[in-house]
């Protein structure tokens, strides 16, 4: 064992634990972007846009708008999206999509910036409405074809006047004519808007699943793998160093003693790894799989120990 194999495990590790954030595709972007997008006032963002220097900026304010409509519990809305998803192949496919919309803005105080509600799509991040049932219940709203006994579901995202949000966006408008202030996406991001809190907002993109707490056993493990490998190595030259320094004579080799056993480039502890790729890359990924599963396990114990509900179970 070298602390390359520590070393090399560990970028094995921390490798994974990026494949697993890629698993999320786009949400895994939104939830980047709402950790590091930096944080303007609405008057900060009006003044972006009159610049016409484009910035992509997070705005926090409360939704407002003159011509809301209500959903079924009477609540004012601004915007509403209605999906409907066929269960197929083991996953949820949307046949139907649908949108309603009003214009509304992004109020702080008396200042206020109007959102680009047609700009709205991967980056809503709200708690989803969820009804489930069959084919059969949606009548004539069903595909041609679909079977009766076919499991469907509503899935329904909305955005209500009476909450606060967060906006990410590229504040524009506002120098022509008809054209007023507003936040939409550019410079190639989307449009980001919530109503949650940050970490809310993370679990609803994570789909409660247990794969970011994989990425972050991952990316523990492999940086405790590294710094392992590279403190080895540290230790291991300082202790060559302080070896050689303390040697003051050599003896010269006797001829006549006969030659030494084992692989001279082992220490004559005969052959290691050298020269069995394959054995040291079974090494490798053994030392990664253990480091992972252990970090894994640690976590769950502690969230589970740090969730009150949990407790007693």
């Amino acid at each position: 064992m070298t602390p390359l194999l520590l070393v090399a495990a560990g970028v094995l590790a921390i490798v994974g634990g990026v494949a697993v954030l890629q698993t999320f595709g786009s949400r895994y972007r939104v939830g980047r972007l709402l950790a590091s997008t930096p944080t303007v006032n609405v008057e900060a963002a009006l003044a972006i846009a009159a610049s016409g220097l484009p910035r992509y900026v997070r705005i926090d304010g409360r939704i407002d708008s003159d011509d809301e409509f209500e959903d079924v519990h009477h609540r004012p809305l601004v915007f509403r999206r209605t999906r409907l998803e066929a269960r197929r192949g083991g996953r949820w496919v949307t046949f139907e999509d649908s949108r309603e919309a009003v214009p509304f803005e992004i109020r702080e105080g008396d200042a206020g910036i109007a959102v680009d509600a047609g700009a709205i799509a991967v980056g809503l991040v709200v708690v989803p409405r969820e009804s489930i049932g069959n084919a059969a219940d949606l009548a004539d709203r069903a595909p041609a074809g679909m079977l009766p006994d076919t499991p469907v579901r509503a899935v329904v995202e909305q955005l209500s006047s009476i909450e606060h949000a967060t906006v990410l966006g590229v504040p524009v408008g506002g120098s022509a004519a008809g054209d007023p202030p507003h936040v939409s996406a550019g410079l190639g991001r989307p449009l980001v808007i919530t109503t949650l809190a940050p970490d809310e907002a993370m679990r609803v993109l994570a789909h409660g699943t247990s794969r970011p707490r994989i990425a972050a056993a991952c990316f523990v493990a492999g940086a405790i793998l590294v710094v392992a490998g590279l403190a080895w190595a540290g230790i291991g030259a300082i202790g060559a160093q302080l070896v050689g320094d303390g040697v003051s004579a050599a003896l010269a080799a006797d001829p006549s003693a006969p030659a030494a056993g084992g692989d001279p480039r082992s220490s004559g502890e005969g052959p290691g790894l050298v020269g069995q790729p394959v054995v040291a890359v079974l090494v490798v990924l053994a030392i990664a799989v253990i480091a992972i599963v252990l970090t894994t396990v640690y976590v769950r114990l502690t969230s589970r120990a740090d969730n009150p509900r949990g407790r007693g179970r």
